[in-house]
């Protein structure tokens, strides 16, 4: 029952799911959140079940939603010790590509989810002195041509420093990570050499939460070595 608890949102599948597994194996418990239940079932059972990975459909678009998540994990678990804002989506590069309905739902859930998936667990973590952890991209420091996921990544850069200001004093941990191609869904066929693969990213992730308490982890950027930009 000591054991610390890790939320999870984007937890169905790639880096999310390599998260959870590598959390797991250093002796964490965790809630994997998503839209895809089948995924997240599957994965929970996988895990363990229920004494250590706990599944909760969850849009993170709706703050009724991630309340309830974080409620969930504090009804099951008693604790949260960090939470990885790990939801999002690409988009076409163009200001003329895709739908101005596409983009709204992108930026709502890039942007307004990672924020609100903060929200909702602040309380949580500034009990337990955890760790807050938010999903960028290398697209978040380098601008790609017309591309508005690049501008909501740059979005999420400036809300790890937000928050970390914003928490500074509460011992709450702060941690932006930054992958760049990762062989996920993202990509239907991941240009360049080698890309990164989920595992990569979840070693990065449990490298800045084992850290000791008066150590933080405020960024890492990491890219394939084959990748240029």
């Amino acid at each position: 029952m000591d054991a610390p608890v890790m939320v999870i949102t984007g937890a169905s599948d790639g880096i999310g799911a390599a998260v959870a597994r590598a959390a797991v194996d250093a002796g964490w418990r965790v809630v994997v959140a998503a839209r895809r239940r089948d995924l997240l079932d599957a994965l929970a059972a996988d895990l363990g079940g229920p004494s250590v990975a706990v599944p909760v459909t969850c849009d993170v678009t709706e703050w009724d939603e991630v309340q309830a998540m974080a409620d969930e994990a504090l009804t099951a678990f008693g604790r949260i010790d960090a939470v990885l804002a790990n939801a999002g989506f690409g988009a076409k590069r163009g200001f003329l590509e895709e739908s101005p309905e596409f983009w709204r739902e992108m930026i709502l859930t890039n942007v307004y989810g990672a924020a609100i998936t903060l929200r909702a667990c602040i309380p949580a973590l500034r009990e337990s002195r955890g760790h807050a952890l938010l999903m960028g991209s290398i697209s978040g420091r380098q601008v790609g041509t017309g591309s508005l996921y690049s501008s909501s990544k740059w979005a999420v850069t400036a809300m790890a420093e937000a928050a970390r200001k914003d928490l500074h004093g509460t011992g709450v941990r702060v941690t932006l990570i930054a992958p760049g191609i990762v062989d996920t869904a993202f990509y239907d066929d991941p240009p360049g050499g080698d890309p990164l693969v989920p595992d990569d990213v979840a070693r990065a992730v449990m490298f800045a939460v084992s850290q000791p308490p008066h150590v933080s982890i405020n960024e890492v950027y990491m890219r394939p070595t084959s990748q240029e930009f």
